[in-house]
């Protein structure tokens, strides 16, 4: 899969204990450069995210956890756009394969949610 300038996507399939923050250190490094901000939960609340993704020119758009000392800044106004986002994961769980995760091997199921999301993507 490429993007809209011939670039390669890249999909991650994590385990599903991994933490957001675990998770998200794996995909520093194909972060695209065009990209602007980064919106995500607050289980990719931490500095060190903060600071990698402020290094690449990405500004951040993280609500702070509870417990954090320092509540860092975000544009809400931006952040309520995420719900597109979790919407298509509702869609996503609508496919039983999917939900339940029958597939035992992980680019099996990679298949499969692909496989949902084009058709879900040309279906609306």
């Amino acid at each position: 899969m490429v993007d809209e300038h011939g670039r390669p996507l890249i999909l991650l399939l994590s385990e599903g204990q991994m933490s957001d923050h675990t998770g998200a250190k794996l995909v520093y490094d194909a972060l695209p450069p065009s990209a602007t901000h980064l919106i995500g939960d607050k289980g990719y609340d931490s500095d060190e995210f903060r600071q990698t993704l402020r290094a690449k020119g990405i500004e951040p758009c993280i609500p702070p956890r509870r417990n954090r000392k320092s509540p860092a800044l975000y544009c809400k106004k931006l952040y309520k756009t995420r719900h597109k986002v979790e919407n298509f994961f509702g869609k996503l769980k609508d496919w039983r394969r999917v939900a339940t995760r029958y597939d035992r091997c992980a680019h099996t199921f990679m298949s499969t949610i692909c496989i949902a999301a084009f058709v879900i993507y040309y279906l609306n």
